[in-house]
């Protein structure tokens, strides 16, 4: 799908690093879902490290996810990669 993640890259303070399938790239915020059910094991940075792509969606090994449409909607846009390495 156009949506599908093909990159992402866990960044420091509990952000990640992602690039869209359409070549969009972006920085999404985790801080403000880090107290909120299942997602509270992210707060764990070497768990929250542990961040990959499952059918084109951002996952962790316990199937923590983030809906694609709210990365979309929440992702800060950047021009380059150079943010993700």
């Amino acid at each position: 799908m156009y949506w599908d993640v093909t990159l992402v890259k866990p960044l420091a303070d509990f952000r990640i690093y992602v690039e869209i399938m359409d070549g969009r790239r972006g920085v999404f915020d985790l801080k403000p879902y880090l107290d909120r059910g299942v997602l509270r094991e992210l707060r764990d940075e070497h768990y929250f490290n542990q961040v990959g792509i499952l059918f084109g969606a951002v996952t962790w090994p316990n199937e923590q996810d983030i809906a694609p449409e709210t990365l979309l909607a929440e992702m800060v846009p950047v021009a380059s990669a150079a943010v993700g390495e």
